[in-house]
């Protein structure tokens, strides 16, 4: 493929719209206390065939090609974001409070992730025509749908709980750690669930090469890599320029590690989650890198990843209210049984439960890019893809206000609904 002069004229075009315009929308939505990534959704559907290619398909199809190798291009680079933005979201990720809050968290995460996945499994299994799924592919959808209802969005958690003062609480430390697990455990599964996609043929034997890789990978890169990278920082920090030393050696392994999974079969997003973890978790990593590295991502191809959601299809045409409500029901109650019961048997309280149980409730970015992978591979159709964006801003912004109420009595700010916008 190569890009021809209109071609290139076309892609910058697309890319400084997509980013103008996002900011704009971003910022207006900001001062009705949304996310900044709803402004930024709402741009794609502005731009996209929702409304632009509605009434004025010939300048939509001018700006955002949906043929040759503009899209490609497009494409190319919204997936060179997914795989930045799960190398930040591991960042978020500290070892230190998994070690420190094992048997509480465990519980929490255990029931906050078991019982979605349950009633995942059980809504994808024996209601695929509900979900307009075929029987060919139902135990994959079931295995998809329980992890989407038990993820949970790791960063959107952290801002929430530092915007209520709560972060370094015993209810926020329960919390983060939790979270963590969840993730983690749900990035494994859907990995698998990627690898039985792509080898559907051969789901026998792709299933226990793809687990074999998948922990070996993780164990590697969580100890021996992980070590290597802590005792190297430093030494790296004081020979190269500052910042741009940083930034080439995350971004460096960030790249490496994702083109590794990629080629032994498990999904590029998962190679760079578990080395943002390995890298995050360094403890001569300063504050000021680490900032550096989440603005680079979550200002600029942070917003070129979810316009590009609403240039996808068109959201209104595909917008099916009873599988969007069925979602959203599902993902909060189950959650919030699942944490709650996890945490009163971890010991804490009954209000104190309740906010485990609603701070662990926000989806934010992890389910949007869960659901946006599972699209592309054909996994799910066009319903359950808006229904899971809506469920995934619906509950990141439930989240906030809620665990202010149950901690009313330690929130050290006035409740209000966090802003999201960096982190989502």
């Amino acid at each position: 493929m190569r890009l021809s002069h209109n071609d290139i004229v076309t892609l910058i075009m697309s890319l400084g719209i997509m980013l103008i315009f996002s900011r704009i929308v971003g910022e207006v939505a900001r001062k009705f206390k949304f996310p900044l990534v709803v402004g930024e959704i709402i741009t794609g559907i502005l731009l996209g065939k929702t409304v632009l290619g509605h009434f004025y398909p010939y300048i939509n199809n001018s700006i955002f090609p949906s043929q040759g190798n503009v899209p490609l291009a497009l494409n190319g680079i919204t997936s060179l974001s997914v795989i930045m933005l799960l190398f930040v979201a591991g960042m978020e990720v500290e070892l230190r409070i998994l070690r420190k809050n094992g048997k509480r968290a465990l519980f929490a995460s255990m029931g906050g992730f078991l019982i979605p996945m349950v009633v995942g499994l059980y809504l994808g299994l024996y209601h695929t025509d509900f979900f307009h799924i075929t029987d060919s592919s139902r135990k994959v959808f079931a295995l998809f749908l329980g992890t989407a209802l038990s993820i949970t969005a790791l960063p959107v958690i952290a801002r929430t709980l530092m915007d209520l003062g709560l972060y370094k609480t015993k209810i926020g430390t329960i919390v983060i750690a939790a979270a963590m697990i969840d993730d983690l455990v749900g990035w494994l599964i859907f990995s698998i669930v990627l690898s039985l996609i792509q080898d559907h043929k051969e789901a026998g034997w792709a299933l226990w090469q793809t687990i074999t890789f998948t922990f070996g990978y993780t164990l590697l890169i969580l100890t021996g890599a992980k070590w290597v990278i802590d005792k190297s920082l430093p030494w790296f920090q004081r020979k190269f320029t500052w910042p741009g030393g940083v930034l080439s050696l995350a971004f460096g392994l960030c790249f490496l590690g994702a083109a590794f999974t990629e080629y032994i079969g498990i999904h590029a997003i998962f190679g760079a989650f578990i080395l943002g973890i390995a890298f995050g978790d360094s403890q001569h990593l300063t504050h000021d890198a680490r900032n550096i590295i989440q603005q680079f991502v979550t200002n600029i191809f942070a917003p070129l990843f979810f316009v590009s959601l609403g240039l996808r299809l068109d959201f209104v045409a595909h917008f099916d209210i009873g599988i969007t409500v069925v979602i959203i029901i599902a993902a909060i109650a189950t959650k919030l049984a699942g944490a709650t019961l996890g945490a009163l048997i971890g010991g804490l309280k009954i209000k104190d439960a309740l906010a485990v149980g609603f701070g662990m409730n926000a989806r934010g970015a992890m389910e949007i890019i869960l659901a946006t992978l599972a699209f592309e591979a054909k996994l799910i159709n066009e319903s359950i893809f808006v229904a899971l964006i809506v469920m995934a801003v619906f509950t990141s912004i439930l989240s906030g206000p809620m665990l202010a109420f149950f901690c009313r009595d330690v929130v050290k700010v006035e409740p209000k609904i966090t802003d999201l916008g960096e982190v989502f």
